[in-house]
């Protein structure tokens, strides 16, 4: 009986059936290919930090960097004394490297891995010290040559009269040539490749640093550096004046994507070529389970009140690009769009409902007459509201699957960025190279001295997909339901208000 009505309804009023389902096929759609949209977005952006923080990095626990103190502002100073540097045919060759900590990034002591490894439901941890080596290579003059009786011009106490001019140097005629050379160095635990940014790469060539690595002077590269800079596996790379031997190269999972440094080597080399002992500048934090992400986030602040505490969400916010311009619209645009379509394909259902209760008052008259209770009329209205529905939300899931398929052939292409700082490269202030001539050390200082780091950016290429997952499909169903149960519901609240007698007497 209920059966046969219902199909005798939902036929005669193809009309009203239509309009609700079109309504509501809209709306699912839009829900379905939004939410689509937002999982792939969030995929990319887990793609870009995945490059930088590795596979499975959920947590990232760093310290913010400390303001300089008074007279202690930004930049390097190379000092190279009077008998420093080779000196052949006139021309004397000095040559510097140092191995610091990256600017914008502050160390702590080391045990604080300890610490966070013994916070519940931390699945993995990783400590890692991020450092840059610069590399200042100079030809100067030989000045000692340059001195008359009453001193030389150039030549601290000494006087130009009477001096003789410099000669040498890399043009013969006392010129001075200068050069700068940085490359990132990062050293992390040979053995804790569960977590961190080894884990994020790819085997090139060679091998990857394995445990019995710790404590010697070998040395992993990325591969587009160690291309660019014409080292291979085999080869050596001075790293703070010591000598690496190049035992693989490895490239970034994502394409197009950049590793997170140029140069990987044992965290305690790192330490000792730096002066760093016992400290560290990242820890890289996986949690048991994605539910327990908040939980070890805020356990880890309490443990470590001075650290900064970072989720994969909170590096989110670090990507740029139109990726990032992606997100921003499919959280705010798209979000509300969807919301707003639905709330008017409820409101559709309902108007349509109530408009088709009213034209039925005889009908409904008539079958509370024969003894049909409130309870049966409700759940009679209901009924229709509810297929109705579920038959837009089946035409919205077609279409929404369509407009997926659509995304994904069309692969739009994003560009992302994730922002770090580059470490600073400066050389000193005015006379910071002692022993070098007046000239030579404003030279210096003029055009390298104090230089901050500027904020560095590797940008990625990603092909955006928008992945089709059961529960997108689970909540479009549920949304139909709802709509018709609604709809039903206000509706056959309506028809069950109706007195046998009033209904009859209308004219339907």
């Amino acid at each position: 009986m209920f059966g046969t009505y219902l199909r005798r309804e939902l036929v005669g009023r193809r009309k009203q059936t239509i309009i609700i389902a079109i309504g509501m096929a809209l709306a699912i759609a839009l829900v379905i290919l939004v939410n689509s949209v937002a999982a792939g977005v969030k995929t990319a952006q887990a793609s870009v930090l995945e490059s930088v923080y590795g596979v499975g990095t959920d947590i990232t626990v760093s310290q913010a960097a400390e303001a300089p103190t008074d007279g202690g502002g930004p930049g390097q100073n190379f000092d190279f004394g009077s008998g420093d540097g080779s000196t052949s045919d006139g021309t004397t060759t000095v040559n510097q490297s140092r191995l610091e900590a990256a600017r914008g990034t502050s160390t702590f002591d080391a045990t604080a891995l300890g610490t966070i490894t013994d916070v519940a439901d931390v699945e993995a941890a990783a400590a890692t010290l991020s450092l840059t080596n610069t590399t200042f290579t100079g030809e100067l003059p030989d000045f000692s040559q340059a001195q008359g009786s009453d001193g030389a011009a150039g030549v601290p106490g000494g006087d130009a009269t009477g001096a003789t001019p410099p000669q040498g140097g890399p043009d013969g005629a006392g010129g001075s040539s200068f050069g700068v050379d940085s490359f990132t160095v990062l050293g992390l635990d040979p053995s804790g490749d569960a977590v961190g940014p080894l884990s994020a790469v790819t085997l090139s060539d060679g091998r990857s640093l394995a445990a019995d690595d710790a404590g010697t002077d070998v040395a992993v590269l990325d591969a587009s550096y160690a291309t660019e800079a014409g080292i291979a596996t085999g080869d050596t790379i001075d790293i703070a004046g010591t000598t690496f031997s190049v035992v693989g190269t490895v490239t970034a999972s994502g394409a197009d994507a950049t590793t997170a440094s140029n140069v990987y080597i044992p965290l305690d080399v790192a330490q000792t070529l730096a002066g760093l002992d016992g400290q560290v500048s990242h820890v890289y934090v996986q949690a048991a389970s994605s539910t327990d992400i908040t939980q070890v986030q805020t356990d880890i602040e309490a443990a470590l009140p001075d650290a900064t505490v970072s989720t994969q969400e909170d590096l989110a916010s670090t990507v740029s690009g139109s990726l990032a311009s992606a997100s921003t619209l499919v959280s705010n645009l798209g979000t509300w769009l969807s919301l707003i379509v639905l709330a008017a394909a409820f409101l559709i259902a309902i108007l349509f409902t109530i408009s088709g209760v009213t034209r039925r008052t005889r009908e409904f008259g008539t079958l509370k007459a024969i003894g049909w209770s409130n309870r049966r009329i409700v759940g009679q209205v209901a009924g229709e509201s509810v297929v109705q529905s579920l038959i837009g939300g089946a035409v919205g899931v077609a279409v929404g699957l369509v407009g997926i398929l659509v995304v994904n052939l069309v692969a739009p292409t994003l560009s992302a960025a994730a922002t770090t700082t580059s470490a600073d490269v400066g050389l000193g202030g005015p006379g910071a190279a002692a022993g070098m001539p007046s000239d030579v050390a404003a030279g210096a200082a003029g055009g390298f001295g104090g230089a901050p780091g500027a904020a560095a950016a590797s940008t990625t290429d990603i092909v955006l997909q928008a992945p089709v997952t059961a529960w997108i499909i689970v909540i479009a169903v549920g949304i139909a339901i709802l709509g018709g149960l609604l709809a039903g519901a206000i509706g056959g609240w309506r028809a069950s208000r109706l007195r046998p007698a009033e209904a009859l007497r209308s004219v339907a």
